[in-house]
């Protein structure tokens, strides 16, 4: 990064100096070409020219770095119109000085000067001045970004802290059922538990995982979940996905199953879950229906839709036009559908 900071300091470098040798060059070019027969007298001259371009320079970065942000900017405007006028003073002095000893051209008299000294300085004022204003604009328009990426991963991780006791919350009402019944499940059921965290501390703690270590983790909660529910509910299953190099952000997939178990499960008959995935290095399909009971008004606890909610924000702020996302209820069917471009 330091690296990359400094390259991009010495091509600013390299182009303000190429800049001001062509701007100042022009004299010397368009006089050689407009009036062949008008030649500089000697060295003297030459040196004048480069003392006053140099301070000319100087008054351009004086202005932009030191006047403007110290003076104007902290609304002392008497102050930094004392200074302008100031430096223009300073400069048709010194430059009518330098031409007065060191040239003394006849035919260039004080208005002459004048006219010529005033011209530049406003435009070496408006200049800087605009170049100023760019910068600024261009460092507010920085912290801005800088903001929202903070402000964008502060949200990303408050959401992705979520999931976490969200998923443990439904996953352990599971538990507490097969203990209830005393099921022989239970201790299968708490190894799969223990694969299911394993992968939610140390897998899934980066910015993305692969697809592959998603997927095994999506089919490990859904052999947990039938050996909850046994032969009490039909569960079709079919993955279609590269073992590349393909990511994810983890455990964005989870939100669509925990909700088809959770409310495709309940007092309906010959309840079905039906869950598709495709994927290539690319893009990724993923489809999760389940069956639901039109009829019966199902109480919300506070937990509710939390899942669904927390995904549908994930998936804006970090894949934003690159998925699109369905929910429709239709003929008994409860489906979402999403298509997700991976790269």
């Amino acid at each position: 990064m330091n690296t990359l900071s400094s390259r991009n300091k010495w091509v600013t470098v390299i182009l303000h100096t190429a800049f001001w040798v062509l701007l100042f060059s022009l004299p010397f070019l368009l006089r050689a070409s407009g009036e062949p027969g008008r030649q500089y007298k000697g060295p003297n001259e030459v040196i004048v020219y480069i003392i006053n371009d140099l301070l000319w320079v100087a008054y351009f970065y004086f202005n932009a770095y030191f006047l403007i942000p110290r003076l104007l900017n902290k609304r002392n405007r008497v102050l930094f119109a004392a200074a302008t006028f100031g430096m223009y003073g300073f400069f048709i002095l010194t430059g009518w000085l330098n031409h007065k000893f060191w040239v003394n051209d006849p035919r260039f008299g004080f208005r002459l000067h004048l006219l010529i000294a005033s011209s530049i300085f406003i435009f070496m004022f408006a200049a800087s001045t605009a170049y100023r204003l760019i910068i600024e604009r261009m460092h507010a328009e920085q912290r801005m970004k800088e903001k929202e990426n903070e402000n964008l991963k502060t949200e990303l991780s408050l959401l992705r802290s979520q999931v976490s006791p969200h998923f443990m919350f439904n996953v352990l009402n599971n538990m507490v059922a097969l203990a209830r019944k005393k099921s022989d499940l239970l201790e299968p059921s708490l190894i799969q538990l223990s694969s299911l965290m394993r992968y939610m501390l140390y897998d899934a703690d980066g910015d993305k995982v692969s697809l592959e270590k998603e997927v095994d983790y999506l089919q490990s909660y859904i052999d947990l979940q039938r050996l909850r529910f046994g032969k009490n509910i039909e569960v079709n299953v079919q993955f279609h996905h590269p073992s590349g190099t393909a990511a994810i952000e983890p455990m964005l997939l989870i939100p669509f199953v925990e909700n088809a178990f959770k409310h495709g499960t309940g007092f309906m008959e010959q309840p079905r879950i039906d869950i598709l995935l495709e994927a290539s290095e690319q893009e990724l399909r993923f489809e999760v229906r389940n069956r639901f009971n039109p009829e019966s008004e199902e109480i919300k606890d506070k937990t509710s839709g939390i899942g669904l909610t927390n995904v549908k924000r994930r998936l804006e702020l970090l894949y934003g036009t690159h998925h699109q996302l369905s929910i429709t209820k239709n003929e008994g069917w409860f489906t979402t559908a999403l298509h997700l471009k991976l790269n």
